[in-house]
């Protein structure tokens, strides 16, 4: 499968001026830029723009950063699914995770994360895609936010729902294992029946193993 990235941008007015949202970038852009300091969600900042920059090089990667002037403020990711997850299964080519979303606290409240899933989609290669997005509430950021973990899902939700990523069921013990917790998944227009079929199979991947060991497999 070839990964194709086509370049989108679009700008958005916030409460603290005008940023751009553009990508996919390769690293050797990325690097001109300087990434925010309280871009830590995940890690030090520093360390995390080792990952990204890693992450833009990878054939099926994907990076989409929202920037000021030449500071990344915010930033997307896509890849496949680390090999060690139930969502590498089956090795599908077609399959991708949003792996990591983050603004920085200025700029929260202002639809960045949403446009950084809108100008994710503008690029029709990404409807050759499963797209997903797993969410667990210990990684949301319910102190800094001060919200419920239930406003914040709906929160999350509204967001992921701009790039069209809805919630899906899944029997995926760490998802089932709190309510708040949930799969989002975007199926592009070009994806297959076959790979449709393949996903349905991964997202409830305890069922369908326990039938085949009632079936004798």
């Amino acid at each position: 499968m070839n990964h194709v990235k086509t370049y989108q941008s679009m700008t958005r007015d916030t409460p603290n001026g005008s940023i751009i949202i553009e990508g996919p970038l390769p690293s050797s852009e990325l690097k001109k830029y300087h990434f925010h300091e309280q871009l830590t969600a995940f890690r030090p900042a520093p360390k995390q723009f080792e990952a990204v920059l890693s992450i833009a090089d990878f054939p099926e990667g994907r990076i989409i950063i929202a920037r000021n002037e030449e500071t990344i403020v915010g930033y997307v990711t896509y890849l496949h699914p680390d090999p060690l997850e139930r969502w590498s299964e089956f090795n599908m080519e077609d399959l991708i995770e949003l792996g990591a979303i983050e603004v920085i606290p200025k700029y929260r409240g202002a639809k960045v994360a949403s446009g950084l899933l809108e100008v994710s989609m503008m690029d029709e290669y990404m409807e050759n895609y499963i797209i997903i997005s797993t969410e667990y509430y210990w990684h949301w950021d319910l102190d800094g936010t001060r919200l419920s973990i239930w406003d914040y899902r709906k929160v999350m939700e509204k967001m992921m729902a701009a790039g069209g990523l809805l919630p899906a069921p899944t029997d995926d013990p760490e998802i089932i294992s709190h309510p708040a917790n949930c799969l989002m998944v975007r199926i592009g227009e070009n994806v297959s029946e076959e790979s449709v079929n393949q996903f349905d199979k991964l997202r409830f991947l305890q069922r369908h193993k326990y039938r085949n060991m009632r079936e004798g497999f």
